[in-house]
């Protein structure tokens, strides 16, 4: 015989060679040898002895009258807490808690929807001993995305934070970024209509406006973009000699985005302007634009010296008519030059001084 001492906030399950046999509450007891008892503190979590399945001991009333039984069905959940403070989440299948002061509760929940968590509050979505019950993604405020369930379209999703169940459901979001972009179009080697090669580097700009033609109706919609454009600039330059394309130069863009805008629409995209960063010509081409440019900027320095030749050539004419109908104006002219002639001298011999007045009077007085 043993003694065991069960205390007030205990609960005894009694074994005998194994197999459960009664409940026992707070006392003292004697037991034979082959006799176990496994003590419980009721204020603790309760878990059954081993190879002691709990259906067996629910099928006694004793015990049954001392637990709380709380039975999870399939595709539910039970989020448990204690004085309103979240201590967890059990799974489907049947948990007992002993009867005492604890304030123990349930929250059950249907885990098998598909649909967006909307009415549990974010202590709960976010609770890090709830984390494996929930798939949660999050939209800036700059994207949409399409929600995809099981493969299947549901919804077009703007900024924000959306949480899901996690279950067998395969939960999808494909995202967009719905800010102004820019497509760069480099080292495109073209061929004009008059057989001259060229490499041009481009850029376009562009934003989503229809994310499910976007995402779903079109792959890689921004790969086919790049190649509506670059095919809109080819088929541009296929038509313009090299010399009509250095003329028409602005105007390439506004074809490109002509074009292109119907095959943008279809992707969901709205082309907002395109242009031309870089028209880049092989070696020979260059050295020959040089030469071209260096002769025509030669031609028109001529043309600008003969124009200037001609205008003075007629305004001597000019002067020398004035000054032959008008002597007076021939002696000022005449005056004007003996000034500068006199302003480079820089000192005067005179020889026969008795007839320098004489020959001033000769050479400055008006005739």
């Amino acid at each position: 015989m043993k003694r065991i001492v069960v205390a007030r906030h205990q609960v005894g399950l009694v074994l005998r060679n194994g197999d459960y046999k009664r409940t026992v509450g707070p006392g003292t007891y004697w037991f034979f040898s082959n006799e176990n008892v496994v003590i419980y503190d009721v204020n603790q979590t309760f878990v059954a002895p081993a190879k002691i399945p709990v259906a067996t001991l629910l099928e006694d009333p004793d015990f049954l009258a001392r637990v709380q039984v709380l039975k999870v069905k399939e595709n539910e959940v039970a989020i448990m807490l204690e004085d309103d403070v979240i201590l967890g989440a059990l799974s489907a299948g049947i948990h007992v808690f002993w009867k005492s002061l604890r304030n123990l509760q349930f929250i059950r929940q249907d885990i098998s929807s598909s649909e967006m968590i909307r009415h549990l509050g974010r202590d709960i979505l976010h609770h890090k001993a709830l984390a494996h019950l929930f798939c949660t993604y999050m939209v800036d405020h700059h994207e949409k995305a399409v929600l995809l369930v099981d493969g299947q379209f549901e919804a077009v999703l703007s900024g924000g934070v959306y949480t899901f169940w996690n279950n067998n459901s395969i939960i999808e979001i494909r995202k967009v970024d719905m800010r102004m972009k820019h497509l760069e179009i480099s080292g495109q080697e073209m061929l004009t209509s008059d057989k001259a090669t060229l490499r041009m580097n481009a850029q376009a700009w562009y934003k989503v406006t229809e994310i499910d033609k976007a995402l779903l109706l079109n792959r890689e919609a921004e790969k086919q973009l790049y190649v509506q454009v670059q095919m809109g600039l080819r088929e541009y330059i296929g038509t313009l000699t090299f010399d009509e394309l250095l003329e028409k130069k602005g105007d390439i863009g506004r074809f490109v985005l002509e074009q292109s805008a119907a095959g943008a629409a279809a992707l969901g995209i709205q082309l907002l302007g395109f242009g031309v960063k870089d028209i880049i010509l092989p070696g020979d081409v260059k050295e020959i634009m040089n030469q071209v440019l260096v002769a025509e900027k030669k031609a028109q320095a001529q043309i600008i010296m003969r124009r200037e030749e001609t205008a003075s050539t007629r305004s001597l004419l000019n002067t020398a008519r004035l000054m032959e109908e008008n002597p007076m104006l021939y002696k000022l002219k005449e005056m004007e030059y003996v000034e500068r002639i006199a302003e480079k001298v820089g000192h005067i011999s005179i020889g026969n001084g008795s007839a320098f007045p004489e020959q001033m009077k000769q050479l400055f007085a008006v005739k």
